[in-house]
């Protein structure tokens, strides 16, 4: 009985492991610059790191803010469009991903409960680059849009 349990529970993470490894979203993700078009004096994400945490998703983001600065921010939670902490980021305190479809999600952004930055995330059918097209409100409540391409490292 011990010996099927132990085998249960090792079929359920091995499960649980082939889930995450198959999210086209899942892996290391690299800015690249030449095909993006971001906006005049807008923070560059140059690395983006999606890894499986438990049963969530760790995002894990560096880049340089719009005075060129190294900034570094984590977010943990689920692809289910619920508000989850951001720590890290002095623009942002929360942040939602919603699973569209197999290669695409939803990103929402929010500071202090109001929402900044809404946003599509696109994997290509290859698997090999992505595409994060954004509309971002600053303060005095003009808005930006960028598009940033990705690779897959």
């Amino acid at each position: 009985m011990k010996a099927r349990r132990i085998l249960f529970t090792l079929l359920f993470c091995l499960a649980g492991a082939l889930c995450f490894a198959s999210d086209a979203q899942m892996g290391t993700w690299k800015l690249n610059e030449a095909k993006s078009k971001l906006a005049p004096g807008t923070a560059k994400n140059h690395t983006v790191v999606y890894e499986a945490a438990g049963d969530s998703v760790k995002v894990t983001v560096d880049g340089t803010d719009n005075d060129g600065k190294a900034t570094h921010n984590e977010w943990t939670g689920k692809f289910d469009g619920k508000d989850y902490p951001v720590t890290g980021d002095a623009n942002s305190d929360a942040r939602s991903y919603k699973k569209v479809n197999d290669h695409t999600m939803e990103l929402t952004v929010k500071k202090g409960g109001k929402v900044t930055t809404t946003g599509k995330i696109v994997v290509a059918a290859d698997g090999k680059s992505r595409t994060v097209t954004t509309t971002a409100t600053d303060a005095a409540g003009k808005k930006a849009t960028s598009t940033a391409v990705y690779d897959k490292q």
